[in-house]
């Protein structure tokens, strides 16, 4: 079997990528382990205003979140977010991811489930892949192999094509009995329920989705299902949580930098594969949509050549990641001034200036949790108290 790209792994990063390429007229084919699009999944379910608008999928929205109750860890509140701005959608991910891959279907691409890689030949103007589908070998011959294959990328560890620098891991649970303000989303602070990161509780529609995550180093050797459990048992909030029946249970890792080289000739890295999951969120089908749109051209040029400079081919892929790399340590020096690397004593004294309903305008204006950095460098120049306490936010910000 012939193809122009052969892409690993059926999730929303791989259907765009797949929709992409077939719109520009090459042959594409994916290939994903299991028997469904869609399972299973192990992120919150987010989808940004910018990433949606790439795919029009808001129907699969399960709730419009315009708001977020901020609450630090002793319980002073920072609450944002007006009705009329769409700050994120919370989808279903089974649908999303599906209807993602029928666009890409729908322009040309086409699909084995069921299916997963076990070898490749690479060769000067192609790859040959052996997999297995359903239970019987196949080879497919291709111009570029495109790993969108996860946070365990397959592509990644048989093309030894480095470590993930930064691996974060998730726990979450789908509940029924939640109490939520309208269109709003909740997350929590404080070193026993989040270490260093922050605990959420999103709404899905009849459900929500509460987890917390963050780095092994930083658990000192307990479990996330313990700081869940210390969240929906803490003394200030433990009554939002009394009433709650759990439906469903998610764990998984978070790769939150990206590899510096995500390329080894005709074979490239997308998505969590590569390392792109935002460090101050987890969220990866932004960034992962992102890569796509920006590597796309070069695909194309090395499809349409027999032969390609390894060493420039890998030059380009790494200048196309920079940016999204450069913007990520920013948000990531950020995150750790504000909270991986401050006490919860230190945490409640910045709280307590973003309560201020003068900070409060600036947030509602400025504020993005998907890009914190021009609301970093207003309330740097704008409010001074913020500056007492934020010197080390500055120099991250300045020097990152």
């Amino acid at each position: 079997m012939k193809v122009d790209a052969l892409i690993i792994g059926g999730g929303p990063v791989g259907g765009y990528l797949a929709k992409q390429l077939a719109v520009m007229g090459h042959s594409a084919l994916i290939i994903e382990e299991h028997e469904q699009i869609g399972r299973p999944f192990q992120c919150a379910g987010l989808i940004n205003p910018g990433s949606m608008g790439k795919v029009g999928l808001e129907s699969t929205a399960q709730t419009r979140i315009w708001g977020a109750r901020i609450h630090s860890p002793f319980g002073t509140l920072v609450e944002i977010g007006t009705p009329e701005r769409t700050r994120t959608w919370s989808v279903c991910r089974k649908l999303f991811d599906e209807a993602v891959v029928t666009q890409a279907l729908r322009a040309g691409a086409t699909l084995k489930l069921n299916t997963k890689p076990t070898a490749t030949k690479v060769m000067d103007d192609r790859i040959e892949t052996t997999c297995v589908t359903n239970g019987s070998e196949i080879t497919v011959s291709s111009r570029v192999l495109l790993g969108c294959d996860g946070a365990h990328s397959w592509v990644r560890r048989y093309h030894r094509m480095g470590n993930i620098r930064e691996m974060m891991i998730g726990y979450q649970i789908d509940v029924t009995g939640y109490s939520h303000k309208e269109g709003k989303l909740d997350m929590y602070t404080g070193h026993d329920i989040a270490p260093g990161f922050f605990a959420w509780a999103i709404p899905t529609g009849t459900t929500t989705r509460i987890g917390t995550f963050s780095r092994a180093d930083l658990l000192q050797e307990r479990s996330s299902e313990e700081t869940l459990n210390s969240l929906l048992t803490h003394e200030i909030w433990s009554d939002r949580f009394s009433n709650c029946n759990v439906v469903g249970r998610y764990c998984g890792p978070v790769p939150a930098k990206p590899l510096t080289r995500p390329s080894r000739g005709r074979i490239m890295l997308f998505g969590d594969a590569a390392g792109l999951c935002k460090p101050t969120t987890g969220g990866g089908i932004g960034p992962g949509f992102d890569h796509v749109d920006s590597s796309l051209e070069h695909i194309s040029r090395v499809i349409s050549k027999d032969t390609i400079n390894k060493r420039k081919a890998d030059k380009v892929t790494s200048g196309i990641i920079k940016p999204i790399s450069r913007k990520h340590d920013r948000a990531r020096a950020l995150r750790d001034a504000f909270l991986t690397s401050t006490t919860d004593e230190e945490l409640e004294s910045i709280f307590k200036i973003w309560a201020k309903p003068q900070v409060i305008e600036l947030i509602q204006k400025y504020g993005e949790i998907e890009n914190p950095i021009p609301l970093g460098l207003k309330m740097l120049k704008e409010v001074p108290e913020f500056r007492r306490v934020a010197s080390k936010a500055a120099g991250s910000l300045i020097f990152a």
